[in-house]
């Protein structure tokens, strides 16, 4: 979705695991006020700084503590991989797992009044619910807040992309029953009996370069039902993506990951004798942008792979800024678009 700009914003607001800022952009979208974000990765920092803001701190969330500032609401998209059925599932066994310990730190250090947290749907039967009934018991009986969670996929927010992941939203309880607030989750924006729903052929970029088909060769690999312990059909050209991830540029199976016909633009080239090219090919890093729903004036200041890694583990700024509109209307806050 594109930027939305506002005369005045409210709610100073902390970002934590901000990766590239797609939950941030989703937020400043409706207003909010990010006053300071953070996240280990140089190169997803230095994205967001050239498309964002340089309010980002680069480093180990645990080494900048003393750094963040006092703030109304925090925002993060904590590490998934702990909980994640695509990872090992070690949960808080793993050391990405226990930064959930360093929001509850931040919290209690800060009390901030509203929380937002994302994460993988598995986060809920991980350890057969037990991780996901901890992390609750943490937050509102340790912490005071009062819990809303569901699980939204952003295909259901004008995205062709099925991308399920579970969001905790917060309020300090005194604020909340103080403030007489009522907080629902955002409703699909697309209905599937009355509105078209995009699909991904929509978006493909009209001119592609020849490094994004698939030589022949490999198209065998990618297209092959699998081995005796995985097998799965094959399919491409799917009008609604699969989930993107972080390894999309070192190519899955066709039963995993996105690929499409383009006879357009392989008419374009010539054949090439050694590698001779299918006229199938990956989705490309811009295409990856729009179906995250980052801006069309996103500046692409890395590399091809780490723009795919960005994308890949980002949170669907449309996703994000349904939610945080949700949020301003239980608070009942007046914006007011520039112009």
């Amino acid at each position: 979705m594109e930027r939305i700009n506002y005369i005045n914003r409210h709610l100073r607001t902390v970002s934590l695991f901000s990766g590239a800022g797609g939950l941030d952009l989703g937020f400043l979208n409706a207003g909010f006020d990010i006053i300071f974000a953070n996240d280990y990765d140089r190169y997803a920092v230095e994205s967001y700084r050239d498309n964002i803001g340089d309010h980002i701190q680069l480093g180990d969330v645990n080494e900048v503590l003393d750094q963040i500032p006092e703030h109304d609401v925090l925002i993060a998209g904590f590490p998934c991989q702990p909980f994640s059925l695509m990872g090992h599932q070690r949960g808080f066994e793993d050391e990405r797992g226990t930064l959930f310990f360093t929001i509850e730190t931040i919290l209690r250090r800060h009390q901030s009044k509203i929380i937002v947290l994302e994460n993988v749907k598995n986060l809920q039967s991980h350890d057969g619910g037990n991780t996901f009934r901890r992390m609750k018991r943490i937050l509102e009986e340790d912490l005071g807040y009062i819990l809303f969670h569901d699980v939204l996929n952003s295909a259901d927010y004008g995205i062709p992309h099925t991308r399920r992941r579970v969001f905790i939203v917060g309020f300090k309880r005194e604020y909340y029953e103080q403030n007489n607030l009522a907080f629902e989750f955002p409703p699909p924006t697309i209905d599937l009996e009355t509105t078209v729903q995009p699909t991904v052929q929509d978006i493909l970029d009209e001119d592609v370069d020849r490094k994004y088909f698939l030589s022949e060769k490999i198209l065998r690999t990618i297209m092959a039902t699998g081995t005796r312990n995985y097998v799965a059909r094959p399919e491409i050209n799917l009008e609604v993506a699969r989930p993107l991830c972080a390894t999309m540029h070192k190519m899955h199976r066709a039963s995993q990951d996105n690929y499409y016909e383009d006879r357009i633009n392989r008419e374009r080239f010539e054949d090439d004798e050694i590698r001779p090219i299918s006229n199938v090919r990956m989705l490309t890093p811009n295409e990856c942008r729009i179906l995250q729903g980052f801006p069309s004036d996103w500046n692409q200041v890395v590399s091809n792979t780490q723009a795919y890694r960005q994308f890949g583990n980002a949170v669907t700024v449309n996703v994000a800024y349904s939610i945080a509109i949700a949020i301003v209307q239980a608070l009942n806050i007046n914006l007011e678009i520039e112009v």
